[in-house]
């Protein structure tokens, strides 16, 4: 029985891998597949550990959570090149701003992430089982996008909480995820909230990932992915005024740089 057992799931593994190297629809599901389970199971573990270590919701969860997803790029054969983490070493406060291509940037989240640092993200995202949770657990900050009056409020409180407690705030400005090897327009909210702070606007910019990862294609196989943290921008002096101006600004040095790091022409 248990020899039959092992036959069977030899073939099973078998067929899996020759679809995978036929079809790349087939490959792409099943990767995706099985980083949505590794996601699942990996935050249930990591949201044990938080609890046991430090009681409950807070920043320094986030220790904990970026030790786990640092070995997912080991499954996926994804590598990192990263460039300038020294300007994240600014004193106080600061909003760190990057590009947002797909599922899979957590794991580039996670490669860079500077301590006493939390993310901004939508309030979905608590409704993403145990996911949902250990970025709970983290103090990740929840906005509710279809209320602009909701947003602004959490906006303003994450400025106050921001300074009294010393922490580095993630944002995503283009909004909604964009694999498409350029940006999206970016919104404003983060850079009011660097202005309203005083604090810098530290660009982080990842490469494309068009050349391993597309969905649209069906393509997801190895791959290496150039980061770069850009020196802090800032904005001590700048009135609400000047918030378009920040916001252009941090877009076109952005955009030259995703470029750059990708191998395309400005």
């Amino acid at each position: 029985m248990e020899l039959g057992w092992l036959v069977c799931g030899t073939a099973v593994l078998l067929l899996l891998h020759v679809l995978m190297e036929l079809s790349p629809t087939v490959n792409f599901a099943l990767r995706i597949g099985f980083y949505c389970v590794l996601c699942l199971v990996s935050s249930a573990l990591a949201a044990a550990a938080c609890l046991v270590v430090n009681g409950g919701r807070t920043v320094k969860n986030m220790r904990i959570i970026k030790a786990v997803v640092k070995t997912f790029k080991y499954f996926f054969g994804l590598r990192f090149e990263v460039k300038g983490l020294e300007n994240f070493e600014v004193e106080g406060p600061a909003i760190i701003v990057s590009n947002h291509q797909s599922i899979l940037d957590m794991m580039g989240l996670m490669e860079v992430l500077p301590d006493n640092c939390v993310q901004v993200g939508k309030k979905e995202l608590m409704y993403t089982g145990t996911v949902g949770l250990i970025i709970y657990l983290g103090g990740v900050i929840f906005i509710n996008r279809k209320s602009t009056s909701s947003a602004k409020m959490v906006m303003s409180e994450v400025a106050k909480t921001m300074t009294s407690d010393n922490l580095k705030v993630w944002v995503y400005p283009e909004g909604t995820r964009n694999c498409t090897g350029d940006l999206l327009p970016f919104k404003k909210g983060a850079f009011h909230l660097a202005i309203q702070a005083q604090v810098p606007v530290i660009p982080v910019v990842y490469s494309s990932y068009t050349t391993f990862y597309n969905p649209k294609t069906k393509l997801f196989t190895s791959g290496k992915i150039k980061v770069e943290v850009l020196p802090p921008i800032d904005t001590k002096g700048l009135t609400p005024d000047d918030v378009t101006d920040l916001t252009d600004r941090c877009f076109h040095t952005m955009r030259e740089t995703l470029f750059r790091l990708s191998g395309r022409p400005s």
